[in-house]
């Protein structure tokens, strides 16, 4: 089992370094290929972004915020529900009640953090319509 831990750890810090370098290389070659377009293709009068009109920084410290508030929300109800159904949990250990903690915590977790980018991304869109009108 040590042995596969070790060709595990070599491949996947390999893959790691390889990717970092693919990115580096794609960048330069997708810089080069923006400078050698044609200046009329560039004018960003004609071309209109999505998100020009809204700074972006807002809409991805709205979306941590929205996320960190969601997980925050789904550890308390975890919490609640664990403390509510698993009273085991608190008084000795039992392996079969830490899983069903783990759980519970988990889906919890990622339900509010779910929950929390619907939110991010609904008042995204409203404040999106407020300012085309």
């Amino acid at each position: 089992m040590d042995e596969l831990m070790i060709v595990a750890n070599v491949a996947i810090i390999f893959g790691v370094m390889y990717k970092l370098f693919e990115l580096y290389a794609k960048r330069k070659e997708r810089i080069m290929l923006i400078e050698k377009l044609p200046p009329e293709l560039l004018d960003k009068e004609k071309v209109k972004c999505p998100n020009s009109s809204s700074p972006s920084g807002f809409f991805s410290a709205l979306r941590m915020g929205c996320l960190f508030l969601g997980i925050g929300l789904g550890l308390i109800a975890g919490y609640c529900i664990v403390y509510n159904t698993q009273p085991a949990y608190f008084s000795n250990y039992d392996h079969h009640v830490n899983e069903t903690v783990s759980l519970i915590y988990g889906a919890s977790v990622l339900i509010g953090g779910g929950i929390g980018l619907i939110v991010a991304f609904l008042v995204e869109l409203k404040l999106n319509k407020k300012n085309e009108e």
